[in-house]
């Protein structure tokens, strides 16, 4: 697979390891990218498109933990084997990532302290 599968915008305010996982996200979910396909290494990626390859290992890392890619001994980053109709936890809470991250500054900016916070979604979800 080529590294140009990626296109990567250095001067958008995305950081460059969400663009990585966002567009990985996308072609899986699209058919572009098939099960057991293999992906480019992080240093053909690193090197086509001038950025630091710890950059590109967080992305790949982040899509592993989702359950996107999968780490094939010898061979590299592969995607993953999707199971019709599940997704792993992991993944359905990758999918509220960026609200959880806005929420979390708005009780900063307010100064509400993580347990009310936490308390107050416990609640709004049904639990105690």
């Amino acid at each position: 697979m080529d590294a140009s599968i990626f296109a990567i915008q250095p001067t958008s305010a995305e950081p460059i390891y969400r663009q990585i996982v966002e567009q990985l996200r996308r072609l899986i979910a699209g058919g572009q990218l098939a099960s057991g396909e293999l992906l480019p290494s992080v240093r053909d990626v690193a090197g086509f498109h001038a950025i630091n390859p710890m950059t590109v290992s967080r992305a790949y890392g982040i899509a592993e933990t989702e359950g996107l890619l999968e780490r094939l001994r010898g061979k590299g980053m592969a995607v993953a084997a999707m199971h019709r109709g599940t997704q792993s936890q992991a993944h359905r809470l990758a999918l509220l990532e960026a609200q959880l991250a806005d929420v979390a500054r708005h009780a900063q900016e307010l100064e509400l302290p993580a347990e009310l916070v936490l308390r107050r979604l416990s609640k709004i979800m049904g639990g105690s």
